[in-house]
């Protein structure tokens, strides 16, 4: 398997999703409490650390010929992958500004990108 390959489908193993969920839940915590050292630490070094080892000792042969891993290389492109970076920040500055429909929104900006091939019509011949 390709370097390329790993930083792709390291994305929806297990551990990756469950390190980027529960970080971010925990790190938008600490900056609705303004606390952006704890904030900024708790929503990147552990997923980061997370994709590091999965990207070097992680398994991810049976994600690749997944479904799931069908999905990714189809639909998982770098803008795609852009657009989830944005939901993302507009999570974090809802937290900030204390506005939970501003978290809402980045939020469902993520769903949204993570499931773009699910709602995008397929181009027609």
């Amino acid at each position: 398997m390709t370097l390329k390959e790993k930083i792709l489908y390291h994305q929806i193993h297990p551990l990756k999703l469950a390190a980027d969920v529960s970080c971010a839940l925990v790190s938008l915590y600490f900056f609705w409490r303004h606390n952006v050292l704890v904030g900024l630490a708790t929503h990147f070094i552990p997923p980061i650390a997370a994709s590091v080892l999965l990207i070097r000792y992680g398994h991810l042969e049976a994600l690749k010929s997944s479904r799931a891993g069908a999905y990714l290389k189809r639909h998982m492109t770098r803008t795609v992958e852009g657009v989830r970076s944005v939901g993302d920040i507009v999570m974090v500055l809802g937290a900030w500004f204390h506005q939970p429909a501003l978290i809402a929104v980045g939020l469902a900006v993520v769903i949204m990108a993570w499931s773009n091939g699910l709602i995008r019509k397929p181009a027609s011949n």
